[in-house]
């Protein structure tokens, strides 16, 4: 048994050693991650494949947590992927909170250390990137979140039980709060608290392709290799 098992071994070397080098890939400089929920529509559509940058933040001992050197902070807006504080499930959010940060949500309305976000409604949105029907069949409003010079599209759903209020909260030293941009149908900082910077695992700027369930899983041809931007 064992002459065989190396003989196997000797025989499958050259693609070994391609699958250990693809694995340690994904665990020290870049990895894709499957898009499971609306929970950041409108930016992200489920079924979307993303390209997260493990060393956007963060040079960390492969296979770990750990960090080796600190690249760059995290700022408000990046859209990054991370182990929830609850559990450990990967997920993708918006960074809204730094550390020092004091946040506050005043009817689905951001106050970020003291000055209100401003909001614009945006008309006829892309039905494309709301929420499925089948998942929400109710009103669906998309207003565009001015933070500063940030600006980036948010959803918000009337008819649905949320939480639209919270705080003032100081987020701590060496800590992020994360919301998805679809404020009313997702699990974020309101929920499981600030996340770590240990936990982020990368940055998310760019989409590796999108199948559309809906659609028997075609691809979404326009959503291959391309750059996240404002959504329609």
């Amino acid at each position: 048994m064992g002459m065989r098992v190396r003989q196997l071994l000797a025989d499958n070397k050259g693609f070994l050693l391609f699958v250990a080098a693809m694995i340690l890939m994904r665990s020290a400089l870049a990895d894709w991650y499957l898009v499971p929920s609306s929970s950041m529509y409108p930016h992200l559509l489920e079924g979307d494949r993303v390209i997260a940058n493990r060393i956007a933040y963060d040079i960390k001992l492969p296979f770990t947590d750990v960090i080796l050197k600190q690249v760059a902070d995290p700022q408000r807006g990046d859209i990054v992927t991370f182990l929830s504080p609850e559990g450990g499930t990967r997920l993708v959010k918006r960074v809204i909170g730094l550390p020092g940060d004091v946040v506050e949500m005043v009817d689905e309305r951001l106050i970020i250390n003291g000055v209100p976000a401003e909001y614009a409604q945006v008309n006829d949105p892309d039905p494309e990137h709301l929420t499925p029907s089948q998942e929400y069949a109710q009103a669906q409003l998309v207003f565009k979140e001015s933070l500063g010079a940030l600006q980036h599209n948010i959803i918000v759903m009337p008819d649905r039980r949320a939480m639209r209020s919270f705080g003032p909260l100081t987020v701590p030293a060496g800590e992020y709060m994360m919301l998805g941009d679809n404020r009313d149908n997702s699990n974020d900082s309101r929920f499981y608290g600030f996340v770590k910077r240990e936990l982020i695992t990368g940055r998310v700027s760019r989409l590796m392709f999108s199948l559309d369930s809906n659609r028997y899983y075609l691809p979404r041809l326009e959503r291959i290799g391309a750059a996240l931007a404002e959504a329609k």
